[in-house]
Protein backbone atom coordinates (compact mmCIF):
# COMPACT_ATOMS: atom_id res chain seq x y z
CA UNK A 1 0.00 0.00 0.00
CA UNK A 2 1.25 3.49 -0.72
CA UNK A 3 2.21 5.51 2.31
CA UNK A 4 3.65 8.87 3.25
CA UNK A 5 5.43 10.19 6.30
CA UNK A 6 4.43 13.64 7.56
CA UNK A 7 7.72 15.59 7.71
CA UNK A 8 6.45 17.72 10.61
CA UNK A 9 5.28 14.95 12.92
CA UNK A 10 6.93 11.80 11.58
CA UNK A 11 3.52 10.13 11.49
CA UNK A 12 3.01 7.59 8.68
CA UNK A 13 -0.20 7.49 6.70
CA UNK A 14 -1.33 4.54 4.62
CA UNK A 15 -3.30 5.53 1.54
CA UNK A 16 -6.23 3.32 0.73
CA UNK A 17 -6.92 5.05 -2.61
CA UNK A 18 -4.05 5.95 -4.88
CA UNK A 19 -4.44 9.15 -6.92
CA UNK A 20 -2.84 9.33 -10.35
CA UNK A 21 -1.91 12.62 -12.03
CA UNK A 22 -1.69 14.74 -8.87
CA UNK A 23 0.41 17.15 -10.92
CA UNK A 24 -2.83 18.20 -12.66
CA UNK A 25 -4.11 19.47 -9.31
CA UNK A 26 -0.88 21.35 -8.59
CA UNK A 27 -0.92 23.04 -11.98
CA UNK A 28 -4.56 24.01 -11.53
CA UNK A 29 -4.12 25.61 -8.12
CA UNK A 30 -1.07 27.48 -9.37
CA UNK A 31 -3.43 29.11 -11.86
CA UNK A 32 -6.37 29.41 -9.41
CA UNK A 33 -4.90 29.82 -5.88
CA UNK A 34 -8.32 29.79 -4.21
CA UNK A 35 -8.68 26.16 -5.36
CA UNK A 36 -5.55 24.98 -3.53
CA UNK A 37 -6.96 24.30 -0.07
CA UNK A 38 -10.20 22.66 -1.30
CA UNK A 39 -8.21 20.44 -3.69
CA UNK A 40 -5.69 19.55 -0.97
CA UNK A 41 -8.59 18.61 1.31
CA UNK A 42 -10.18 16.52 -1.45
CA UNK A 43 -6.85 14.79 -2.10
CA UNK A 44 -6.23 13.99 1.57
CA UNK A 45 -9.77 12.73 2.09
CA UNK A 46 -9.65 10.61 -1.05
CA UNK A 47 -6.31 9.02 -0.21
CA UNK A 48 -7.74 7.86 3.12
CA UNK A 49 -11.01 6.60 1.61
CA UNK A 50 -11.89 2.96 0.99
CA UNK A 51 -14.28 3.34 -1.93
CA UNK A 52 -15.48 0.09 -3.44
CA UNK A 53 -18.58 1.40 -5.24
CA UNK A 54 -20.07 4.68 -6.45
CA UNK A 55 -22.42 4.49 -3.45
CA UNK A 56 -19.37 4.68 -1.16
CA UNK A 57 -18.31 7.93 -2.87
CA UNK A 58 -21.84 9.36 -2.55
CA UNK A 59 -22.00 8.44 1.13
CA UNK A 60 -19.09 10.79 1.80
CA UNK A 61 -19.54 13.34 -0.98
CA UNK A 62 -23.30 13.69 -1.24
CA UNK A 63 -23.05 16.35 -3.96
CA UNK A 64 -20.77 14.28 -6.18
CA UNK A 65 -22.25 13.38 -9.55
CA UNK A 66 -21.86 9.78 -10.67
CA UNK A 67 -21.50 9.20 -14.42
CA UNK A 68 -21.02 6.20 -16.69
CA UNK A 69 -17.58 4.67 -17.19
CA UNK A 70 -16.71 5.02 -13.48
CA UNK A 71 -16.52 8.80 -13.74
CA UNK A 72 -17.31 11.01 -10.74
CA UNK A 73 -17.57 14.80 -10.72
CA UNK A 74 -16.82 16.69 -7.50
CA UNK A 75 -17.74 20.29 -6.76
CA UNK A 76 -14.66 22.17 -5.57
CA UNK A 77 -14.46 25.48 -3.67
CA UNK A 78 -18.17 25.89 -3.11
CA UNK A 79 -19.01 24.63 -6.62
CA UNK A 80 -16.74 27.23 -8.25
CA UNK A 81 -14.67 24.50 -9.92
CA UNK A 82 -15.27 20.95 -11.07
CA UNK A 83 -13.06 17.90 -10.73
CA UNK A 84 -13.74 14.77 -12.79
CA UNK A 85 -12.05 11.51 -11.91
CA UNK A 86 -12.20 7.95 -13.14
CA UNK A 87 -12.18 5.42 -10.32
CA UNK A 88 -10.96 1.87 -10.74
CA UNK A 89 -12.67 0.50 -7.64
CA UNK A 90 -11.14 -2.97 -7.96
CA UNK A 91 -7.61 -1.56 -7.77
CA UNK A 92 -8.32 1.46 -5.49
CA UNK A 93 -6.99 3.92 -8.06
CA UNK A 94 -8.38 7.37 -8.78
CA UNK A 95 -7.34 8.95 -12.08
CA UNK A 96 -7.64 12.73 -12.40
CA UNK A 97 -9.31 13.28 -15.76
CA UNK A 98 -10.26 16.97 -15.60
CA UNK A 99 -10.19 19.95 -13.27
CA UNK A 100 -11.51 23.30 -14.38
CA UNK A 101 -13.97 26.15 -14.12
CA UNK A 102 -17.67 25.74 -14.85
CA UNK A 103 -17.19 27.22 -18.32
CA UNK A 104 -14.44 24.70 -19.06
CA UNK A 105 -16.54 21.89 -17.55
CA UNK A 106 -19.43 22.73 -19.87
CA UNK A 107 -17.14 22.04 -22.84
CA UNK A 108 -16.25 18.45 -21.85
CA UNK A 109 -18.15 15.18 -21.73
CA UNK A 110 -17.83 13.90 -18.17
CA UNK A 111 -18.45 10.31 -19.27
CA UNK A 112 -15.55 10.20 -21.73
CA UNK A 113 -12.97 12.73 -20.59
Amino acid sequence: MPYEIDPNTGTSYVFLMQIMAKRTLLEFWDKYPDAEQPLRTWRQTTELAAWETPADVKSYYGHASIFANNRVCFNIAGNKYRLIVKIEYKFSIVYIRFVGTHVEYDAVDAETV
